[in-house]
């Protein structure tokens, strides 16, 4: 039986530059109770055909999921050129993970049968009712253009699961997002986890980017590249450089990370992060575009205030937590790093125990937004039996 003075859910962290050194401090790191899941982040750095050989040595049949990111969150802040991971107690958590490896082709039928065998295999183990006590991670490839859709599907077959997730990235060169399963990382893929405990905990999402007047109308579009090519009739760098006060080649990630645009629903805007202006002054972004769309160009807010506010709610309907697993968009790290205000951001991240990455894209209940920080808080309290 597991030692009740061990935490429900380990953290760990490694800086070694070598992948199988690496792979063996987390272990050791994560070593002392059975463990239901390890979840790691790794920077893109390392070399992922051997780290997949030191983590199946090291934890072997513990089963072991990841992805690779744009920049870490351990407990002590933010990382580069490291891995950060956390370890679950198979005495306070049951879980479930799958592969899904093709995801052009991943539709609602798919969807169903993940979700009904993450059920399934949860519920043989289950700590307490699927409903209620149960949450999902989805980890998707950043480049795979595919997000939506697979969202999409999984959403309408998780019914009231809250579920949340990030997307894989790579240091931001753009070139190969992977996630782990099984002892190997994978393209063109997603992986979903199924949490069952009776902890409390709470699937949140927010950002701190306050609405102008200032609209842009999707004119024109390449929706399977996410490309747009017009924003009100005219060349969409042009549009956007003057909207945001500068001049089309002056255009770069700090400059999407300053002035983003976002969707409204409701009443709530959602934003949509531009990857990069290519050579005809069309734009990519991080997430889908249709024509039509308006959208609405945002200002940036407090990132302390609004990361502060965000846990004192959560400490309020919580209590203390023992941990939160955060996908944070990499945009956010990238502006807090312009504004000088990184060490601040990170002591409120390290302040409330977080673990987690920067992402190309965060997932909240279906929907694939960017420039957010979403996860999942746990708490120290356990709902009743009953």
């Amino acid at each position: 039986m597991a030692d009740n003075a061990l935490p429900p859910v380990m953290t760990a962290v490694t800086r070694q530059s070598g992948a199988l050194r690496a792979a063996r401090e987390l272990a050791g790191q994560l070593r002392g109770q059975p463990l239901a899941l390890v979840l790691f982040f790794c920077s893109a750095e390392y070399d992922l055909e051997v780290l997949s050989t030191g983590l199946q040595q090291e934890f072997g049949v513990v089963p072991v999921v990841g992805c690779t990111t744009a920049g870490e969150i351990s407990t002590a802040g933010y990382e580069r050129s490291s891995i950060t991971a956390l370890g679950f107690s198979s005495s306070h958590f049951t879980v479930a993970s799958v592969l899904v490896d093709r995801m052009e082709r991943f539709g609602l039928h798919d969807a169903q049968e993940v979700v009904e065998g993450l059920v399934r295999n949860c519920r043989n183990h289950a700590l307490a009712p699927i409903k209620g006590h149960s949450f999902a991670l989805t980890l998707l490839d950043g480049l795979s253009n595919r997000e939506e859709v697979v969202l999409a599907a999984l959403s309408a077959a998780m019914g009231g699961i809250p579920h949340f997730g990030g997307s894989a990235a790579d240091d931001n060169h753009l070139s190969l997002t992977s996630v782990y399963y099984g002892g190997q990382f994978y393209s063109n893929a997603a992986v979903v986890v199924l949490f069952n405990t009776l902890l409390e905990f709470e699937v949140f999402t927010t950002h701190h980017l306050q609405p102008t007047a200032d609209k842009l109308v999707v004119t024109r579009v390449d929706s399977s590249s996410r490309r747009v090519l017009e924003l009100n009739a005219e060349p969409a760098a042009e549009a956007y450089a003057r909207c945001v006060g500068r001049r089309p080649e002056e255009l770069d990630l700090y400059s999407f990370a300053s002035n983003p645009l976002a969707v409204r629903m409701g009443k709530h805007y959602y934003p949509r992060s531009i990857q990069q202006v290519n050579s005809d002054h069309s734009l990519t972004f991080y997430c889908a575009v249709e024509n039509g769309i308006v959208l609405t160009a945002m200002r940036p807010g407090s990132l302390q205030d609004n990361l502060h506010q965000l846990f004192a709610g959560l400490h309020e309907r919580l209590g203390d937590t023992l941990l939160t697993i955060g996908c944070d968009c990499f945009l956010r790290r990238l502006e807090a790093e312009g504004r000088g205000e990184q060490e601040q951001v990170a002591a409120i991240l390290r302040q409330y125990g977080v673990t987690g990455f920067n992402t190309y894209g965060e997932q909240f209940n279906g929907m694939h937004i960017n420039q957010t920080f979403t996860g999942v808080a746990i708490g120290q309290r356990t709902f009743s039996r009953t």
